[in-house]
């Protein structure tokens, strides 16, 4: 394999295509059992049918640990709603259709996210009360099954030129409840700096998927908090702020 072209840098891994392979290389401080544990999951919610590119191998390259799998020939939504401003909403339904037939998914071998956010509330730099109050939050909230992708964006969801819809990077999936992943996908807007359209997604996700918008703005404190863990300075910061309200406003 070649690692000549780059196609996505994120921090500490690389994102390289060779011909139809899409190789993700890591970096030192990823730990092998966590990288071990990405291709697992990923081979696991291949199995449920969603559309995704099959997991080939994992292996090393020059020392460093890889996964790869198909490279898929197409464009992110998100290059798409740059591209074509005026279709934003039409790309925005899709978006929540999509992840709608995610949730409709179940997948039991899958970690469990009401587990993963109990573990990173306690890894937060919050004080016990708050840590508390959001500990006991999480208790209260229905405990689902549904596959939760942890990450959906529309950089993570590419229009085939198949015509499929595939979706990818699956390193922070989780079987849970589905408001809770709507509210990290509310949360990743917000922090692009566009509240507009974080409004306009949780509306139609809401509305789509009869939740009422109070219950997935619950969720709100307990997502920034367990996503503080892992965020940059700025990011940590704006999580936080959402960690430190009991009652959404």
């Amino acid at each position: 394999m070649e690692l000549k072209k780059v196609i996505a840098v994120r921090t500490a891994k690389t994102v390289y295509r060779d011909g139809d392979k899409a190789i993700k290389v890591f970096g030192d401080e990823y730990k092998k059992s966590d990288i071990l544990n990405e291709a697992l999951n990923q081979s696991r919610v291949e199995e449920t049918g969603i559309p995704m590119p099959k997991l080939i191998e994992v292996c090393k390259i020059d020392g460093k640990w890889a996964i790869v799998s198909d490279y898929i020939e197409g464009k992110t939504l998100q290059q798409l709603m740059d591209e074509n401003p005026a279709k934003t909403e039409e790309y925005l339904d899709l978006f929540v259709d999509i992840q709608m037939s995610i949730l409709s998914k179940t997948c039991p071998m899958l970690n469990k996210l009401k587990d993963k956010m109990q573990g990173k509330i306690s890894q937060t730099d919050l004080d016990a009360t708050t840590r508390y109050d959001l500990h006991t939050r999480l208790a209260g909230m229905h405990t689902h099954n549904k596959v939760c992708h942890g990450d959906f964006r529309p950089s993570n969801v590419i229009i085939g030129n198949d015509g499929v819809n595939y979706v990818i990077d699956w390193a922070h999936v989780t079987q849970g409840n589905g408001a809770a992943d709507a509210a990290r996908t509310y949360l990743l807007f917000c922090l692009k700096g566009d509240q507009k359209l974080a409004d306009r997604y949780l509306d139609k996700f809401c509305k789509k998927t009869d939740t009422a918008k109070q219950y997935v703005q619950k969720w709100l404190p307990i997502v920034a908090a367990s996503q503080s863990v892992k965020g940059n300075p700025e990011e940590r910061d704006f999580l936080l702020r959402w960690a430190d309200v009991v009652d959404y406003e």
